[in-house]
């Protein structure tokens, strides 16, 4: 069985392939066998040594395959079931608490960078109808992330509008939901490839970060006094100019540090006088996750997957997500 591990500091030459004998599922555990993961930005700082990880940490948070074996009392699933995994294995619901959100996929516990692994039976969900396993390992972090977003927090509806930041897995899967809320979608880029592709999808417009170091005040322009949702995936780097896209009482997720967004600066008047409503966050519950694909098999939404690359490629995969090339999600196929 292949399995790939991030070796100690870090770094993607620290990435090694190994043979290790498969293992048996424990009492409510089920044997999956992996046929494919996703590639995250939490990810990519595991690979690199940007996240310290325990030596021999098998990396990657996203994972879809087959149940091959289930461990005594299970009976939530069956042989032949498709799966998919949580990022955090510990939280099926409520609110997150520091025990629920321990075991973090690809970090505190093995990831899905194998091609079969021992979990448990309740830190998998099923995936959406019609979806193959590439599909769905592109949903558990980047997708769950957005639906929280626009559905759980934001409390999205019918006709608000949304700013998405860059055409990263999250971004486009944000702009996917919410226009099938009914959602109005603004969104930045420095391509003008890119942008085209945004406006084929249904983006009303799109402005070029690069171009327009005020992006976020031409933002607020265009939308007419502010969007209703800004999803910032930057943090520090992004956060003034997000704060200028928001309307007045709107809602900004915080949920990345794209680029130097470790540490920023922000207007704190236009917080309080804005009424701004800000949430941080971190991926989501199973029953998040859940709910998602119920949706999904309702609306009939497909992930955009820019490339495709094999399980002893992953290396090869960190280093073109690092380009910034890809539009959509990357993905392992095995």
């Amino acid at each position: 069985m292949k399995t790939i591990i991030v070796k100690s500091p870090g770094g993607l030459n620290q990435l090694k392939v190994i043979d290790r004998p498969e293992a048996q599922p424990k009492a409510g555990e089920i044997l999956v066998r992996w046929h494919a993961t996703s590639l995250n930005y939490h990810d990519y700082l595991v690979a690199t040594g940007g996240i310290p990880v325990m030596d021999g940490r098998v990396p990657m948070s996203d994972g879809a395959g087959e149940v091959i074996a289930l461990g005594p009392d299970v009976f939530d699933w069956k042989i032949g079931d498709k799966v998919m995994s949580l990022f955090f294995q510990g939280w099926l619901e409520g609110r997150p608490t520091m025990m629920k959100m321990a075991a973090l996929s690809g970090e505190m516990v093995d990831g899905f960078a194998t091609e079969s692994s021992c979990v448990l039976a309740s830190a998998v969900t099923r995936i959406p109808d019609n979806y193959s396993y590439t599909e769905a390992a592109t949903l558990p972090c980047a997708a769950v992330t957005a639906w929280r977003a626009l559905m759980v927090e934001g409390k999205i509806k019918a006709g608000d509008s949304v700013l998405i930041e860059g055409t990263g897995g999250m971004s486009i899967f944000a702009l996917q939901l919410a226009k099938a809320a009914g959602a109005k979608v603004y969104a930045t880029t420095s391509s003008p490839e890119k942008a085209d592709r945004l406006l084929s999808m249904g983006a009303e417009a799109v402005v070029n970060y690069k171009e327009d170091e005020r992006w976020g005040k031409t933002i607020n322009r265009m939308s007419d006094g502010g969007v209703d949702h800004v999803l910032d995936v930057g943090g520090g780097s992004t956060m003034r100019q997000s704060i200028e896209a928001v309307g007045i009482g709107g809602h900004i997720a915080s949920i990345g540090i794209l680029g130097n967004g470790r540490k920023g600066e922000i207007t704190f008047p236009k917080l309080f006088f804005k009424h701004i409503t800000m949430s941080g966050l971190a991926v989501g519950s199973r029953k998040m996750q859940e709910d998602m694909v119920k949706a999904i098999d309702i609306s009939g939404m497909k992930p955009v997957i820019d490339k495709s690359f094999g399980l002893e490629e992953l290396k090869d995969a960190f280093e073109y997500q690092a380009t910034g090339k890809h539009f959509g999600k990357i993905v392992l196929e095995y």
